[in-house]
């Protein structure tokens, strides 16, 4: 296998949309979160009387990235306010967590892994040395307690044993210790293991389950990618094996698993929590980088330019819990909930509809993204996913200037103080590839580039629109990564409210989205034509898309949802059409919060 590392928050930065996005963000909730939110405002992490287990983590888990991206010194000192303030409450031992010494045995250690890896994101960040030895005494008492078996996991730590090794390699790599392999076994063998489960993902049950859980499995992924070399395994590939059975069950245009909030089968009026978004991102880059396979950089970029913009307001202001692939409306159901074990809001904008998780782990999708933008081994450089950005780290010098995935054509400009080799990743659905003007036939481009070079390479390839098929008769559209959907208008009905001490107000009040135009359509079977348009301030605006899709359709009697009137039925009561042909602009998925994905052929 070939081995990708990362480069830091001072090695790469963003440019162009993708800057752009990540400014939204910190402008955002992910930007704020400290100063309104009381769970991160008022957290026991920081010595409060909120919630003191994963909230905090995950903010910062994006924040901390996010801030050191932007070189925003304001976001970059509060983080190291909150890290600060964490380590200050660091007992003697070396136990971290907000909990008294006589709860250490209910207390879920998920909150170990999580805090752990964390300080690692910080550490990568800002270099602070005060770091390491903080994670070192956190991880040695963590073992000292499960070796001794005062404490064991159990639950969410249980499910998601794996995520300490992010820390736990780390230390590895500074200095090896064998209480650390030997922590790494303890966790594998208290952990689960999600193989033996796998016969309960090939049908839904509304029966909330950690290891039907989506957020769990999109973590699962990666967890062989992480433990195999610590635990002297060797590398079976498990990811690709446990994916296919995942995707066979339980698939979306878009990449995701269905989970509202475990497995929801292929139906495309289920949901898929957003945690599982930035968590099968976050486990995408890491198999990649282990793996070297071009699959899941490519797979990543499809969850990164669809699922994810997809649930998250424009502003950044507000997200949804779960996202549906056909979803007419956000509106509360007012009885039972069409979701299988999430709450009646949970498809609405909010500031923490059904459950707050999301609102502190959506912050990692994109700065992770970012930094994932280029990778190396050795001296090879590898441009991994083609969004724009600059990097600038050991004598090597990229700025790609590109609007991908709207536009298929890249710019690199190269300066090298040394010799080095430079890897550029072609998708499997790129046509008619061209490097400075010359056709050529290849899934990978590579250079060398010498010494005291200057050097500009160009790169274009063509994407076909194409219809691509679905369960139950039905189909989508794609071109390239990017999935295309039947955008729905929509007027916002906006609450202002408190519960549970948690103040909702403008801008993260919750907004119910209310059809206004007609969504029960057929595609005809002709060809769709692209539309490049004006990029927006916005990069996935839901009011100006930079590419929009010219498609026939006809309308159809689709019906809703039985027991409802704000769901489409999953499937049309009838294929037949009832009106004649109209042209109509499709959108990108992302861009699209009311949309149609799949949808039937009709001639």
């Amino acid at each position: 296998m070939s081995k990708w590392l990362f480069f830091t928050t001072d090695e790469i930065k963003p440019l162009g949309w993708l800057r752009r996005q990540l400014e939204i963000q910190a402008e955002g909730l992910s930007g704020n979160l400290d100063k309104m939110w009381r769970d991160v405002r008022d957290s026991a992490w920081i010595g409060g009387d909120a919630e003191g287990w994963e909230r905090v983590p995950y903010w910062l888990d994006g924040f901390i990235p996010l801030a050191y991206l932007l070189e925003n010194e304001d976001m970059i000192n509060r983080a190291k306010k909150y890290i600060y303030d964490i380590i200050s409450f660091q007992k003697a031992d070396g136990w971290i967590c907000p909990c008294t010494d006589e709860e250490r045995k209910e207390y879920d250690t998920w909150a170990v892994l999580l805090i752990s890896k964390v300080l690692t994101v910080y550490y990568e960040c800002s270099k602070d040395e005060k770091i390491p030895p903080v994670i070192h005494s956190m991880l040695k008492n963590y073992y000292d307690l499960l070796s001794s078996g005062e404490i064991k996991l159990f639950n969410w730590g249980e499910y998601r044993w794996f995520e300490g090794f992010i820390a736990i390699n780390f230390l590895w790599k500074r200095q090896p210790e064998s209480w650390l392999r030997e922590l790494a076994e303890i966790l594998k063998n208290q952990g689960a293991d999600y193989e033996k489960a796998a016969h309960l993902w090939e049908r839904p049950l509304n029966r909330w389950r950690f290891d039907t859980h989506i957020v769990n499995l999109g973590m699962m992924l990666k967890s062989e990618a992480v433990s195999y070399s610590l635990l002297n395994e060797e590398y079976t590939d498990k990811a690709e094996r446990l994916h296919a059975l995942l995707e066979k069950y339980n698939s979306t245009p878009v990449g995701l698993f269905t989970g509202d909030e475990c497995l929801s089968g292929l139906s495309p009026i289920q949901g898929t929590e957003l945690c599982a978004v930035v968590e099968q991102m976050y486990s995408y880059e890491i198999l990649f980088a282990e793996t070297g396979d071009k699959k899941w950089a490519e797979r990543l970029e499809k969850l990164a330019f669809n699922a994810l913009p997809a649930t998250i307001s424009d502003d950044m202001w507000t997200h949804q819990y779960v996202q549906m692939s056909n979803q007419i409306a956000c509106q509360k159901f007012p009885g039972k909930s069409l979701f299988r074990t999430n709450g009646p809001e949970a498809h609405l904008f909010g500031l923490e509809p059904n459950f707050g998780c999301c609102t502190a782990n959506f912050n990692q999708g994109w700065p992770k993204f970012a930094l994932s933008a280029f990778m190396y081994n050795e001296n090879t450089v590898i441009n991994t996913v083609p969004v724009p950005c600059e990097l600038n780290a050991d004598g090597k010098k990229i700025r790609l200037e590109t609007e991908y995935p709207f536009r298929n054509t890249f710019r690199y400009f190269i300066e090298a103080d040394e010799d080095f080799i430079f890897v550029i990743r072609i998708p499997s659905f790129a046509k008619d590839i061209k490097v400075n003007g010359e056709n050529v036939s290849t899934d990978g481009l590579s250079f060398e580039i010498a010494k005291g070079e200057k050097r500009e390479i160009s790169v274009s390839f063509e994407t076909e629109i194409r219809f691509e098929k679905r369960p139950y008769g039905l189909n989508f559209v794609s071109k390239g990564s990017l999935v295309f959907s039947v955008p729905v208008k929509h007027e916002k009905i906006m609450h202002e409210y408190v519960k549970d001490n948690v103040e909702r107000r403008f801008p993260y009040c919750d907004y119910e989205l209310v059809p206004v135009s007609d969504w029960n359509y057929a595609y005809v079977n002709s060809q769709p034509e692209a539309i490049e348009r004006e990029a927006d301030r916005i990069p996935f605006s839901s009011e100006n898309p930079p590419v929009v899709i010219k498609a026939e359709v006809r309308k159809i009697d689709w019906g809703f949802e039985d027991g409802y009137d704000t769901v489409c039925a999953k499937l049309p009561l009838s294929t037949e059409a009832i009106s004649e042909k109209e042209e109509i602009l499709l959108y990108p998925y992302g861009c699209a919060k009311l949309r149609m994905t799949e949808l039937p052929i009709v001639e």
